[in-house]
């Protein structure tokens, strides 16, 4: 950040103490999520060399793409879900930070916990209706439209994986405060 730390954004790279059980998950949860980082960066990559390819296959020797916007897509799909609990695990998502040079410590946790609680009612929504998706996708066979017909499970399993993440990240922050847990 440009301006500094701002109360709310605190470093959170310490794991968890007081409750032997949500440090292990918290630390567990943390692992996770720098391999996934790894890994999507490479997907990243990947989506790149990929459409680049497909650019210059194009424009150089007039070669179809039947394959490569897709494939790029799928990779997409998954970098963008899959590291989402890392982004909340570091509070990196979009804030609105006008509230919080005007409200004490105490209000600003007490908000933090409200926008929490409310993030996991929708993330647990959302992988919820990703998880059957993902399953209708697999039971019915479902393919995309194009030429190579890759299974849509792909990108929905990624998806539904992705955002129950990102609920046990939240969830983890939800109780933390309550586990008699702190940050170091």
């Amino acid at each position: 950040m440009m301006h500094g730390p701002i109360p709310d954004q605190q470093d959170r790279s310490g794991a968890a103490t007081g409750n032997p059980l949500v440090a292990a998950l918290d630390r567990a949860l943390a692992l996770c999520n720098r391999v996934i980082v790894v890994f999507a960066a490479f997907a990243l990559i990947a989506a790149c060399v990929i459409l680049s390819y497909s650019v210059l296959g194009r424009a150089l020797f007039h070669s179809a793409n039947y394959w490569q916007d897709e494939a790029a897509v799928f990779l997409l799909v998954g970098a963008t879900f899959m590291t989402a609990a890392y982004v909340q695990g570091q509070r990196g998502h979009i804030g609105i930070e006008a509230f919080v040079g005007l409200m004490s410590p105490v209000a600003n946790r007490i908000r933090l916990w409200l926008v929490d609680v409310a993030s996991l009612l929708f993330c647990a929504f959302f992988a919820w209706k990703s998880w059957t998706l993902a399953h209708e996708a697999y039971v019915d066979g479902q393919v995309s439209n194009s030429m190579w017909s890759p299974p849509l499970a792909i990108p929905y399993v990624l998806m539904a994986l992705g955002m129950t993440l990102l609920c046990l990240q939240i969830l983890l922050q939800i109780i933390i405060p309550f586990a008699g847990a702190s940050r170091r």
